[in-house]
């Protein structure tokens, strides 16, 4: 199956997560996905990597959503593609240079994403100083859960969250951990991007990215609220 046809077939719209099995859409449009690099020192340090004074920002477009409960599709012919889950933040109303209380109040959902990452072109784009998003950004790259539903996100709120590959833990993370906690994350993007509703923040990756390969099972894991198992095949 080609891309194309792997996408025409499964259309992405935001999912709520309700009471036992029950879900519903979410009535916001899909928009673009913001990503925080290097939030983590356990990942800053396994990809020998420096801190960022400021929060490392890039962004994927919205084809590159899709639904993390489908196959997780991976390109087939460059080279490495390596896990990185992370805490997604749904945003749920329009956000320009935005305080602390006014990012709190803009969150209307709190998931999971899949930041897939062309490591080897990654590392080709580094080397020659050139941007990432042929590495990061390519279609099918942000696969994304289901939302848990919130009025806003308190300060004080901290989600630890898992990825098994193959029935191994490989990646295991705890938003309170976060160089940049998420509500600083959603305020200091609005100082730059508007972020308007139906946007996605992808807050950070803890230590354990590494590569997937075609047959491998993905058991992506928000504690007490999201647990979603799906396999990966090829592009």
């Amino acid at each position: 199956m080609s891309l194309h046809q792997f996408q025409h077939l499964i259309p992405y719209r935001h999912t709520a997560l309700t009471s036992g099995t029950q879900e519903q859409a979410i009535d916001l449009p899909v928009g673009k996905v913001v990503c925080v690099g290097r939030n983590y020192m356990d990942h800053i340090e396994e990809m020998s990597s420096q801190v960022s004074v400021v929060p490392l920002l890039f962004m994927k477009p919205s084809t590159a959503i899709v639904d993390m409960r489908e196959p997780v599709a991976i390109p087939s012919n460059q080279g490495e593609c390596h896990n990185e889950l992370e805490v997604a933040l749904l945003i749920g109303e329009k956000l320009c240079k935005a305080s602390i209380e006014q990012a709190s109040a803009a969150v209307r959902g709190i998931g999971l994403g899949l930041d897939l990452t062309l490591r080897d072109e990654q590392q080709r784009l580094k080397q020659a100083g050139q941007p990432w998003e042929r590495a990061k950004s390519f279609d099918a790259s942000c696969p994304l859960s289901p939302f848990i539903i919130v009025d806003s996100l308190s300060q004080s709120a901290h989600f630890s969250f898992q990825l098994h590959v193959n029935q191994k833990l490989v990646q295991n993370g705890d938003t309170k951990l976060m160089l940049t906690s998420m509500l600083q994350l959603v305020a200091e993007i609005s100082q730059y991007f508007t972020l308007l509703p139906g946007d996605v923040i992808l807050t950070g990756t803890p230590k354990g990215v590494g590569p997937l390969q075609v047959g491998d099972q993905i058991t992506a894991m928000l504690e007490g609220h999201i647990n979603v198992t799906t396999r990966v095949i090829s592009q």
